[in-house]
């Protein structure tokens, strides 16, 4: 008879999405099978701790209603039972605070922005026994479940796009202690997932404090080193954040190529035309999420399904990329101003065009460019007209190079 042990259940208190996201991701890594259940409210936990126990609790302590502190005591009270696991995570970590949490023995107490690897080495130390050995598996897709069907599934859920190639081993270097915000901004903000990330995280309701950060600039010093790390290691932990097909990360690289260069021919024409450079630039890296978020969602099928070609690939970006950067905008909130602009690399549409919408408009046309075409060649575009750019300053462009 088998003694192996059912797989942990894990009960996730957390009123800011974007933490409980990085809590959900921690658990992943150190359990990959564990159930995760995620709550707002410490009321339910309770409820469900008082039914049947968990193999852990992770509890914020500034939960609506019944928080964290108040939970573990509710818990603590019933001394017919073992002690339950339980994380608690703290505002702040003041001697009354610390105080109050350790008569009722908490397994971890934790301030935010907490250290993500150490909290991972904790979920591992508690979730997995001595000698356990576990095995991730991917999911299979569901029977009879076409491609064409599974992006359509996961077009409203997706995590978003792989991590920039060299992004997780510079994450690796890096010590929260001795980094600074400029080498933060210095490595994530060539990262498209990375940019719109903090960008939403720095404009949720836990942080927002006066107007809407559009830039990753704007939104590192609300967000923090510690946290901004902590973010970027939970989408490296990720296991689709790495495409390992090779035809996919082809691919990946090419959008990133391009956003690259469509963000620095806005940046350089914003500069010149004096309009918010770090705006266009943004907007820029951000145009093509959705491709790059298609060939995330695609890396799952082949792993689900193992059956992937070209043709497919093709086809399911054509007819997935432009809803997956909607709904993945829509979802993560990005400021309205930064999503117009994106959208004006597309295509302008009818009405009164801004100068930072032309601006994007032409810098996607420059992008889009094949190696040895001259950037006069597009003076007589609309963009270019209504911005009044000749061919001689449009000669004038930094050459860039193209994928």
């Amino acid at each position: 008879m088998s003694d192996k042990r059912p797989p942990p259940t894990v009960l996730i208190a957390e009123d800011d999405r974007w933490t409980a996201d990085l809590l959900v991701q921690l658990v992943r890594s150190a359990r990959c099978d564990a159930n995760i259940q995620r709550f707002e409210d410490g009321q339910q936990v309770l409820e469900l701790c008082q039914r049947r126990p968990p193999s852990l609790v992770i509890a914020s302590s500034q939960l609506r209603g019944l928080d964290g502190l108040e939970l573990l005591r509710q818990l603590r009270r019933d001394r017919s039972r073992p002690l339950l696991p339980f994380f608690l995570i703290g505002a702040n970590a003041d001697t009354a605070s610390v105080r109050a949490a350790l008569p009722l023995h908490p397994t971890a107490y934790l301030t935010k922005p907490f250290e993500a690897e150490k909290l991972l080495r904790r979920l591992q130390q508690v979730l997995i026994a001595p000698g356990e050995e576990v095995v991730y598996t991917p999911p299979a897709a569901p029977p009879g479940m076409t491609l064409d069907a599974f992006l359509a599934d996961q077009r409203e859920n997706a995590e978003g796009a792989p991590l920039l190639d060299g992004v997780r081993e510079a994450l690796q270097r890096l010590n929260s202690r001795d980094c600074a915000l400029g080498e933060l901004e210095a490595l994530f903000g060539k990262d498209p997932h990375l940019t719109a990330q903090l960008i939403a995280v720095a404009n949720s309701a836990q942080r927002a404090r006066g107007g809407n950060c559009q830039t990753l600039g704007q939104a590192l010093p609300r967000v923090g080193v510690v946290h901004a790390l902590n973010l970027a290691l939970g989408v490296a932990l990720q296991r689709s954040a790495n495409l390992a097909d090779e035809t996919l990360a082809g691919l990946a690289r090419h959008f990133w190529e391009y956003s690259q260069r469509t963000a620095d021919y806005a940046h350089w024409l914003a500069e010149r035309l004096k309009v918010d450079a770090e705006l266009c630039y943004t907007a820029g890296l951000l145009h093509r999420l959705g491709d790059l978020a298609v060939l995330r969602s695609l890396q799952d099928w082949r792993n689900a399904a193992g059956a992937l070609d070209e043709l497919s690939i093709d086809s399911s970006l054509q007819r997935h990329s432009a809803g997956f950067g909607g709904a993945m905008r829509t979802r993560w909130r990005l400021p309205l101003d930064l999503r117009q602009l994106i959208g004006a690399t597309y295509q302008l549409g009818s009405g009164v065009y801004s100068r930072e919408a032309l601006i994007m408009n032409l810098a996607a046309q420059l992008a889009a460019q094949t190696p040895g075409d001259p950037p006069q060649a597009l003076a007589e575009t609309k963009a270019a007209r209504m911005l009044g750019l000749d061919k001689g300053t449009l000669a004038r462009l930094p050459v860039a190079q193209a994928s």
